[in-house]
């Protein structure tokens, strides 16, 4: 069985330990270390190359976005699983455009701890039905949204659906039952649309086309 290397990132001490005394339920997760700020995560990331960082966005020193923008700088890619709190919406959704692995609410259970956990280390994203809601919520209410500049990059109306139906939670095989497609047919689609919006995410995906008012959800 692999053993998950997990570095936590929150300069709340009982955050950092209620989440350690959690992992430690698990032989498939280890805690290889903690971090108060960015600053002190970028250092120990590289001395301890973990794999998976489940980090806190408001932080004193260096926040959550600043360290991910400087591991995106980087080349890291080592994959990013946001801790959040009710009032952090708009830093969510930056986080979630910067392609976060997931969301995980500060009083998260155990079991999507863990659910959430191995989704990043297998490299997909997994959101909550409640996050996606916030996040459809807040980019909806906002004004002015940006839009594509190149018309080559506009999304169709089948790829629009597509986007839609992966922002309200659906899986590929049901997209494709839904339209009467393949699922490698739905697969496709979703390639096509990552490369126009220039994404590698179903996250990212919805985050952008929200961004841009391309999805009316």
């Amino acid at each position: 069985m692999n053993v998950y290397k997990i570095l936590i990132v929150d300069d709340h001490f009982v955050v950092r330990e209620g989440l350690k005394l959690i992992l430690e339920t698990s032989e498939q997760f280890q805690m290889v270390g903690e971090a108060e700020n960015g600053s002190e995560a970028l250092q120990l990331i590289k001395e301890l190359q973990p794999d998976v960082i489940l980090m806190d966005l408001n932080m004193p020193v260096m926040g959550g976005l600043d360290t991910m923008k400087e591991l995106r700088n980087q080349g890291c890619t080592i994959p990013v699983i946001i801790l959040t709190t009710y009032n952090e919406d708009d830093l969510m959704i930056s986080g979630l455009a910067m392609g976060a692995k997931g969301y995980l609410l500060k009083d998260t259970s155990r079991e999507n701890l863990f659910r959430n956990i191995e989704s990043a280390v297998r490299g997909e994203t997994l959101l909550s039905a409640d996050i996606m809601e916030r996040v459809i919520a807040v980019k909806t209410q906002q004004k002015d949204p940006i839009p594509l500049k190149n018309e080559a990059n506009r999304l169709t109306d089948k790829e629009i659906f597509i986007l839609q139906s992966v922002a309200k939670g659906f899986k590929s095989k049901v997209i494709a039952f839904d339209m009467g497609i393949s699922e490698r047919t739905v697969k496709a689609h979703l390639t096509t649309i990552y490369n126009k919006l220039g994404v590698d995410s179903r996250s990212q995906a919805v985050a952008v086309a929200l961004e841009r008012g391309i999805l009316e959800m």
